[in-house]
């Protein structure tokens, strides 16, 4: 029985450097490499073992790396081997060049691919998140990106790689990103998969879709992350998918990139921080289409509402709904399509709740929930924020008829951002607990099964 790759960085390393079936050849390089130190008669077993979890001398990991690194054309460092612990990750800065950027990339997948128990925790950095959307903003354009490497690559393996992404988006909507088998099944397929691609040959054309769609497969993981509650990991990949869009040209899904990070930042208390940051989203998107400006100027106005801006809050509602109002899908990207009028009332619900605006803001409960089917992480957070909005106003009545509602979305999503929700709306009905009807719910809301 072959037993499963368990070094996801080695292995992606001898992958990017054609050793990938050919183990033997690696291993004949190696002992070459290693003369000095005499006579190594490594071999493919060797490597077979290496790969799965057998740590080699510090300096036969010296040699390795000197021998990936005549293969791959770039310097490689012992600690990208990955036998050493897999639990630091990498610096979440902007990538200076797509080369870098590459780089950045491969090491964090090889992090995440082999994180089949545990995920690596770690803080926000909203510095960085300003450097970004600075870089990202005034960085001169990328003049190069086509490339000569060992594997070809067309339009329809760029195409294969939205499908992947459709794959991943549909499974996050349905299910949540909590799902750290999930998480780690994408690092592992950008490692073997999209790795190789970007270190492959093409042209300035099929270059550009390539970084586009791992700009996009990579700040979709980011999102499964920062659902997840994995805020440094999650903030990391949307800074590359950041850079290599710049790369691709793509000033609008840099753009929605930006508002994400916004939208994180505010999940985290940095409310000033996520205003610029979705300013310069604003910004730098320049006349987008209709539905963009709208999925834009939700992310201004969460961020005006956290730090009290009523006035600037209202407006950027005002400005998104006209937008929404007269959106138009055909001819929009189609990693927005997912923007919908009930996301724009959920942001408007939460937005004017948080302004104690219970009033203005329940008028928007309807329009919420008013969801595709797919979407049940979201259905789940829009149903729970309703329950709280309707608990803070006073009426137990109607809150505990929603957070009904919400108890039958829970079982099929694991959600750390649902599951914050879940805590707010016990501990806005822990006040009344002791009313028969309210008891009820929080036991049912605190039960393993509703809490997925």
């Amino acid at each position: 029985m072959v037993r499963p790759i368990t070094n996801a960085a080695f292995d992606a390393l001898l992958r990017a450097a054609g050793y990938g079936s050919a183990h033997a050849a690696f291993a004949r390089q190696l002992n070459y490499a290693g003369r000095a130190h005499g006579t190594w008669r490594y071999d493919a077993a060797s490597v077979y073992w290496w790969l799965r979890g057998r740590r080699p001398a510090e300096h036969v990991q010296d040699a390795m790396a000197e021998t990936l690194a005549r293969k791959l054309g770039r310097p490689v460092a012992p600690t990208e081997l990955g036998f050493t612990s897999t639990d630091v990750v990498p610096h979440a800065g902007y990538p200076a060049s797509v080369e870098h950027a590459v780089t950045s990339a491969e090491r964090l997948w090889a992090v995440l691919a082999g994180q089949a128990h545990t995920a690596p925790g770690g803080a926000f950095q909203s510095g960085l998140a300003l450097q970004a959307a600075l870089a990202w903003r005034y960085d001169l354009p990328d003049r190069v990106v086509a490339r000569s490497g060992r594997q070809r690559v067309t339009d329809a393996d760029v195409r294969s790689l939205y499908a992947l992404a459709d794959h991943f988006t549909d499974l996050d909507r349905r299910h949540g990103g909590g799902s750290l088998h999930t998480r780690a099944l994408m690092a592992d397929l950008l490692v073997r998969q999209v790795a190789p691609m970007l270190r492959g040959t093409y042209t300035a054309a099929v270059g550009r879709d390539l970084m586009r769609a791992t700009a996009t497969l990579s700040g979709q993981l980011a999102f499964m992350s920062y659902d997840a509650g994995v805020h440094n990991i999650a903030q990391h990949h949307v800074t590359i998918a950041l850079r290599l869009a710049k790369a691709a040209g793509d000033r609008l899904y840099g753009a929605h990139l930006l508002a994400n990070l916004a939208t994180q930042a505010v999940y985290l208390g940095h409310a000033r921080d996520a205003a610029r940051l979705a300013e310069a989203a604003i910004d730098g998107a320049g006349r987008a289409p209709a539905v963009i400006r709208a999925r834009l100027y939700t992310a201004a106005a969460s961020a005006y509402g956290v730090s009290g801006g009523r006035r600037a809050c209202q407006s950027a509602l005002v400005r998104a709904e006209r937008a929404i109002d007269r959106a138009d899908p055909v001819g929009s990207p189609r990693w927005v399509a997912y923007f919908s009028p009930a996301h724009f009332a959920g942001t408007a619900l939460s937005c004017l709740s948080t302004l104690r605006l219970f009033g203005p803001a329940l008028r928007h409960a309807p329009d919420a929930v008013a969801l595709a089917n797919q979407n049940v992480r979201t259905r789940a957070l829009h149903t729970a924020l309703i329950a709280t909005t309707h608990a803070r106003s006073g009426d137990l009545e109607a809150a505990c008829n929603w957070g009904g509602e919400l108890a039958l979305c829970m079982p099929a999503v694991r959600s750390a951002r649902v599951t914050h929700r879940v805590s707010e709306l016990m501990t806005t009905l822990n006040a009344h607990k002791t009313v028969p009807r309210v008891k009820k719910l929080l036991h049912t809301l605190a039960a393993p099964t509703a809490l997925g």
